[in-house]
């Protein structure tokens, strides 16, 4: 029997529940209730512009989600009818979805903390030196293009209701794992869940935690993987640049600046597709390696005139 075929229109006739708009108000209670016991204990975890400036940040965000949504489901229809089996829509369609959906947002976020291009998408998740509820929010507004690592979740055949009501939930994890307040938990949970201990580990710029933890539900893609780093040391939180901003626009605009004069001042292709795609964390290694390649070159010019 031929599967049956989707429309953007059928889809959006089915009145998909907006789960992290149900779940909003709650978050935004628990931020104000965080911030009130960091407050009383004298706690340094918040500050007050940082923290209006990551809600900003989320609400615009919103709004693009809520702008894009037609085109969003589009790309996921398409390449779900571009294939002609599918998964029955059944309770364990979504167990599935959710393993399946985790896995690509593991290699996803892998990527955007490995690549400068798609770093530039994400830094604003990481550009806050504190580490509250409210972190949670700051999501770059150009981290929607990443919705192409996605498409494997299409084509595995998974109804698009399925795929899409999996991913809120996913999204909606990363809430509660952005806390210092949650320590760490029994080890089952610990060993099988992404939870608040790992993720400090994942924020954090001291240089045995770097590029470790990319586990958005389930932490054992980093074991399985290799980039799993137990919390052992207090983390420091933020970036390695400093950013020293807490304009909305900037911090979600400020890596795209930097890739683009990086490039402009690049002195060849090869040196400015680097300024593009290196690993941030090398990036400072590969612009003082081209500066000396630069400077022997001269050298070696000069050397040669003189003979």
């Amino acid at each position: 029997m031929e599967k049956e075929k989707l429309t953007v229109d059928q889809v959006l006739s089915m009145d998909l529940p907006n789960i992290i708009l149900y779940a909003a108000p709650v978050m935004i209670s628990l931020v104000i209730i965080e911030w009130i016991i960091s407050f009383r204990q004298n706690k340094d975890f918040y500050d007050g512009k940082d923290t209006i400036a990551a809600t900003v940040i989320g609400l615009v965000n919103v709004g693009i989600s809520a702008a894009i949504k037609i085109a969003t489901f589009g790309i996921i229809l398409f390449f779900y009818n571009l294939v002609p089996w599918s998964i029955p829509h059944t309770w364990w369609a979504y167990v599935l979805c959710l393993i399946w959906i985790d896995f690509w947002r593991y290699w996803a976020h892998r990527v955007a903390h490995e690549n400068r291009f798609w770093w530039a998408t994400h830094v604003t998740h990481h550009n806050s030196t504190k580490y509250n509820w409210s972190v949670s929010f700051r999501l770059g507004w150009t981290q929607h293009i990443k919705i192409i690592f996605f498409i494997p979740v299409a084509l595995a055949g998974f109804n698009p209701v399925v795929f899409f009501i999996c991913h809120q939930i996913e999204v909606l994890y990363q809430f509660w794992i952005h806390t210092e307040y949650i320590r760490k938990l029994p080890r089952p949970i610990e060993y099988i869940f992404t939870t608040p201990s790992h993720h400090r580990v994942h924020h954090a710029k001291n240089a045995k935690y770097l590029d470790k933890n990319y586990g958005s539900t389930f932490i054992f893609w980093d074991r399985i993987f290799g980039t799993f780093q137990p919390e052992e040391e207090q983390a420091e939180y933020g970036i390695t640049t400093p950013v020293n901003s807490y304009n909305p626009v900037y911090l979600c605009f400020h890596e795209w600046i930097d890739i683009v004069k990086d490039i402009r001042n690049s002195k060849s292709i090869k040196e400015a597709y680097a300024m593009a795609f290196t690993r941030p964390s090398k990036l400072e290694e590969r612009k003082n390696a081209f500066k000396d390649a630069v400077k022997n070159s001269r050298e070696r010019k000069l050397s040669s005139i003189n003979e």
